[in-house]
């Protein structure tokens, strides 16, 4: 038998499109189902074949053409719609004059049609539809690919996602749970009376991150506006003006490599409270990330690329310092604030750091190349130092540290949080260091917002805020392996890119 390419079979879609085109019926919109597949099965699963003689149930579907056999005068096929497949039973004699021959039997894979029938079992038991009338709705040009080997390319999945959901049941219950997940964090935080806001996407200045941002160009103001990078100077802003819990669960913007951990165009949840501290917002996030995972999942334990993921257990805490001696056993606790010590410590360990760095930006990057990959168990690290922590507030105790967290799990950083800073004159020195770094050629480093240091002038009370890693929360409830398994349509370099 000879194989038809993809071309050929292109070709021929487009001839029958054609054909249908001089009829005036190629693209009908005027099919109306009244059931969907998973509908049926639901309601008729359990009603025996003498059931469905005696009581002939009528219906109307409509889908996609998945399989089909042709057997003479009769044939066997399946229809999809998001639901699910149901299996179709097709006759010559059964069908209106015609519509075997010249409809159902020049059907291509693919296709989109509309079937009207009765209910009944196959002598295997199988519910399907006898159909009494068929209509093509939409002819599909281009072949499905293989049943049995789908979209093999990776970066064909991700550039053709529509065909990916086409054809892979793994890849449509992955978005599932991805909005099962966004619905259940806003679930989480409405039932405690948490405020949804919304701030601006394009803002004059971009802030709440050290990210490289976007930019763009408003023509009518004649100014640039940069893409946001983080909701958190805009919800910080909600709470001087009196609410005192907010959040919003929306895109953020980063001008930066693509990975499988990375894309620039990434969902974050921010979320605060007035009159808590970081303390009680590590017990509400590790509450938050065993819930939804409980609700969006069915459990708390999940299983990641082989590794135990344990939401459902207590989570592990643990200082930075503590984090970087435990795996790098030669540095002690007094050695971490020490700036030699630890470019000594990551040269055995074979980094090159840049010793014009601070202690405390060069205890940071020991604990990002020896310490992060290895949190594998959800684990929140604290004790941040204040030179890589610019919104958050100093430690009573000890001003060179922060009252900051961060989650780790799957040897990733998942959520970020920290007793915010609130003292205007402590705020608007750090932004000066930060607008210094910038002018020294960092191009991450914040912008000085003097309207939000006027917002803290008039006082924002104590509260502590979060942040959280949507996409790897979701790469973990869907065990994928990259960022772009659980975006519809991640960024991908061009097609012609070298």
């Amino acid at each position: 038998m000879t194989k038809i390419n993809d071309n050929e079979q292109v070709t021929q879609r487009k001839t029958k499109l054609a054909a249908l085109r001089d009829t005036g019926e190629a693209f009908p919109n005027d099919f109306r189902r009244n059931i969907d597949a998973a509908t049926i099965f639901a309601r008729h699963e359990h009603t025996e074949t003498s059931g469905l003689d005696e009581q002939p149930i009528e219906v109307s579907v409509a889908g996609r053409l998945m399989t089909r056999r042709v057997m003479g005068k009769a044939s066997f096929a399946h229809v999809r719609d998001e639901s699910g497949d149901i299996q179709i039973y097709a006759q010559r004699d059964t069908l209106p004059e015609g519509v075997y021959n010249s409809v159902f039997k020049k059907l291509d894979i693919g296709d989109i049609v509309g079937v009207v029938g009765i209910l009944f079992r196959t002598r295997t038991g199988e519910l399907t539809i006898n159909v009494q009338d068929l209509r093509l709705l939409v002819k599909s040009l281009h072949p499905l690919p293989e049943k049995y080997h789908g979209l093999t390319d990776i970066e064909t999945r991700y550039r053709q996602r529509y065909v990916d959901l086409l054809v892979s049941q793994e890849s449509r219950d992955v978005f599932r749970k991805r909005a099962a997940t966004l619905t259940a964090l806003r679930r989480f935080l409405d039932c405690r009376g948490y405020l949804e806001i919304e701030s601006p996407i394009m803002q004059s200045i971009p802030g709440g991150a050290n990210a490289r941002p976007f930019v763009t160009h408003h023509h009518a103001l004649d100014v640039d506006l940069y893409l946001r990078v983080a909701q958190e100077l805009y919800i910080k802003r909600c709470l001087v003006g009196g609410f005192e819990r907010v959040y919003e669960l929306n895109r953020n913007f980063r001008n930066e490599g693509l990975s499988t951990q990375h894309n620039p165009e990434f969902t974050m949840l921010e979320y605060n409270e007035a009159y808590v501290d970081f303390h009680d917002y590590m017990d509400l996030t590790e509450q938050m990330l065993r819930e939804v995972a409980g609700e969006v999942v069915g459990t708390a334990t999940l299983t990641y690329q082989g590794k135990t993921i344990d939401f459902g257990a207590t989570f592990n805490r643990l200082s930075m310092t503590e984090a970087v001696c435990e795996y790098n056993p030669t540095l002690s606790p007094d050695a971490c604030s020490d700036a030699q010590a630890l470019l000594h410590c990551g040269k055995m360990a074979g980094f090159e750091f840049d010793g014009d760095k601070t202690a405390g930006e060069l205890l940071l990057d020991l604990f990002e190349e020896t310490v992060e990959s290895n949190l594998i168990a959800p684990t929140f690290i604290t004790g941040y130092p204040a030179e890589v922590s610019p919104l958050s507030r100093r430690q009573s105790n000890n001003p060179n540290l922060t009252d900051r967290f961060e989650l780790f799990a799957a040897g990733r950083e998942l959520a970020n949080g920290f007793s915010e800073l609130n003292d205007p004159e402590d705020q608007a020195q750090r932004f000066r260091e930060q607008a210094q770094a910038k002018a020294a050629g960092d191009e991450e480093a914040m912008f000085y917002d003097a309207d939000y240091i006027n917002a803290l002038e008039y006082g924002l009370p104590p509260n502590a805020g979060g942040g959280l890693g949507v996409d790897r929360y979701v790469m973990i409830l869907t065990d994928s392996p990259s960022i772009r398994d659980v975006l519809l349509f991640p960024h991908m370099r061009p097609e012609n890119a070298d």
